[in-house]
């Protein structure tokens, strides 16, 4: 059976941290189900790129997924406020399952508790929040947490979603691929 990732999309997400797990996540068989914070079919990213949500969060939120993808970008903050990312986090981490974030989302795994104790990167302008971030480190997992720094570590990033979830002999292919 193949895995399936939830990725969040929201007003204000960071493109290339976003577009790059999809992709290569899907060039290794993984269903990725782009889901909408607001519901809204299409959904404009930090340099108005637009892209088209699969669903809305609110409709797929319960389905079963084997990971949940939280890109950064400065529409970070209205995804905290609406709390929703947070309790999703919480319940993969409970069940055992993977969580990534990556720039600012971490700060959405600081708000699910889910970093005290663990090792986590992040991008460096939320350093006041999370002190702790391993800022130097450009991709860290620690136990199911899967953090990055920002857009210029999508690629690392995406690669270690697909490690993850589908083995080391896929990232080779995938890595080849794109001549990563």
């Amino acid at each position: 059976m193949s895995k399936r990732v939830l990725c969040l999309l929201f007003p204000g997400f960071e493109e290339i941290e976003t577009i790059t797990p999809i992709d290569l996540l899907r060039r290794a068989g993984v269903e990725v189900v782009v889901a909408s914070l607001t519901g809204e079919k299409w959904v404009a990213g930090r340099c108005n790129v637009t892209v088209q949500a699969d669903a809305a969060l609110a409709d797929v939120a319960e389905q079963e997924f084997d990971l949940f993808l939280i890109p950064g970008g400065p529409g970070i903050k209205a995804v905290r406020a609406d709390g929703r990312a947070a309790r999703l986090a919480q319940a993969y981490s409970q069940a055992g399952k993977p969580v990534a974030a990556i720039c600012a989302a971490p700060t959405v795994l600081q708000d699910a508790g889910l970093l005290a104790g663990k090792r986590f990167t992040s991008h460096a302008g939320v350093l006041p929040e999370l002190p702790e971030s391993r800022v130097q480190e450009r991709v860290v997992e620690d136990g199911n947490l899967i953090t990055s720094r920002g857009a210029a570590t999508s690629v690392e990033f995406s690669l270690a979603l697909v490690r993850r979830l589908c083995g080391e002999a896929m990232v080779a292919e995938v890595a080849k691929g794109i001549m990563a």
